[in-house]
């Protein structure tokens, strides 16, 4: 994995997330946009898990939650989808937990509730991991 890896899966990504966008259109559910972006990702090929639980250890300890994340694509990068007026500080904090506890080193936070999904409704974020890994 190298950072010009993640950063055309990024690229791919917002590209499908763009194509359901662009054909549905702002102000349906959540779950409508993760149905979607499940067929887009699929009719490009892009292999990605749904849902995908996430494990949480607390002092050794198993932790029994329903703690999931919505997309994790390729097995590298989690991707959390929204429907809602605006980005939180809240929505980056869940992200970056969850990529903690995978151990991802990128992830993309997607708001399908607005007008230009590019320029508005998608933000990539980082942590230590990406900044240790090669250019390409």
């Amino acid at each position: 994995m190298t950072k010009t890896y993640l950063n055309d899966l990024i690229y791919q990504v917002n590209g499908a997330a763009i194509e359901v966008h662009k054909t549905i259109g702002p102000g349906m559910l959540e779950s409508v946009y993760h149905a979607c972006l499940i067929r887009e990702l699929s009719l490009n090929g892009i292999s990605f898990q749904s849902e995908l639980l996430i494990p949480i250890e607390y002092k050794g300890y198993r932790v029994q939650a329903d703690l999931r994340c919505d997309l994790m694509i390729e097995g590298l990068l989690p991707v959390e989808l929204k429907a809602v007026e605006k980005i939180l500080p809240i929505h980056e904090a869940q992200l970056l937990t969850y990529m903690a506890l995978l151990k991802a080193p990128k992830g993309l936070l997607l708001n399908f509730n607005c007008t230009n999904l590019f320029r508005e409704g998608q933000k990539t974020l980082v942590n230590n991991l990406y900044r240790g890994l090669n250019d390409f």
